[in-house]
């Protein structure tokens, strides 16, 4: 009587196809995840240093001139360290000044700047130093 032979799992082969299509999907995958991060991070600080402009209009049309008062970036309603930056303030001159952030996280992005400038106008800009592939939408890289 002929015995039937089943067959049960993978051959060698089959597998090694299947690992070789993963690792090729992940290396095509992987720096444009990485790209996906750091540009997710710096929306993020650039999220966590947006307070500050609300705060700093506040205290020009309060009068406040001080420029000490600016320096502290507790009085603008910021952390000067956040997960995502170091924060500082520059001090106003005739209503100008900034709110910057050095940002932190994935090496891409690490060590960067992104600036919140005031003109003498009133007028709000975002600049950064950062690649044009990770800087946020509404900020000009220089």
């Amino acid at each position: 009587m002929p015995r039937s032979h089943l067959s049960a799992g993978f051959s060698l082969i089959e597998l090694m196809v299947v690992v070789a299509i993963v690792a090729i999907l992940a290396a095509i995958a992987m720096p444009q995840y990485q790209t996906y991060v750091a540009r997710s991070q710096a929306t993020a600080a650039l999220a966590e240093i947006k307070p500050g402009e609300i705060a700093y209009e506040t205290l020009i049309n309060q009068g406040t001139i001080t420029g000490a008062f600016y320096n502290n970036v507790g009085n603008l309603g910021l952390d000067a360290e956040t997960q995502r930056c170091s924060i500082t303030a520059q001090v106003p001159v005739a209503g100008a000044g900034s709110v910057s952030c050095v940002l932190k996280g994935s090496p891409a992005i690490q060590g960067k700047e992104l600036v919140l400038n005031r003109d003498t106008a009133g007028q709000w800009s975002c600049n950064t130093n950062l690649d044009a592939n990770y800087a946020p939408a509404s900020c000009t890289p220089h």
